[in-house]
């Protein structure tokens, strides 16, 4: 419950000057990026984004699933973006299990896409945006370096 209070009264703060209402439902910046949900990324401060700037779409690993596919299309197609960034990183925990070990592990099937090596992982992550009809043509891969900050292209 301390966690509650704390997240709310961080939200009266930050509303009691909040005065970015106005800004547009497409990101100004006309792009988007997918990246972990690790909590040592913080996309908005290693890209320099405000709010409105740009489509930031985090889960486990940084990874176009389905879902992260499907959130491309709408951005791409509905709110303008043109590019895409997938953004993975090093030192990233779904590096350190496998899907079998953790599906067993909570007696589930579902599909948890662990992943054995990171620089496949974001070029497998780029060609899924590459490969559909109605995501942004433009797409790059990187991947982010924990231990110093730096972006670093994956070819």
């Amino acid at each position: 419950m301390a966690r509650k209070s704390e997240l709310m009264s961080a939200n009266a703060e930050y509303s009691a000057s909040f005065a970015k209402g106005h800004l547009p439902m497409p990101p100004g910046r006309r792009f988007a990026v997918v990246t972990c949900m690790d909590a040592r990324l913080d996309p908005a401060k290693f890209l320099s984004l405000e709010e409105g700037d740009a489509h930031v779409i985090r889960n486990a690993g940084g990874l176009v699933t389905d879902d992260a596919l499907r959130s491309l299309i709408i951005s791409n197609n509905l709110l303008g973006t043109e590019e895409v960034f997938v953004i993975a990183h090093t030192d990233c925990g779904m590096l350190t299990f496998s899907d079998e070990a953790l599906q067993e592990q909570l007696g589930t099937d579902m599909a948890f896409h662990a992943f054995p090596d990171l620089e496949e992982s974001v070029r497998e992550s780029v060609r899924r945006v590459r490969e559909s009809p109605h995501a942004a043509d433009a797409v790059h891969g990187f991947i982010y370096e924990v231990e110093t900050g730096r972006l670093r292209e994956v070819a």
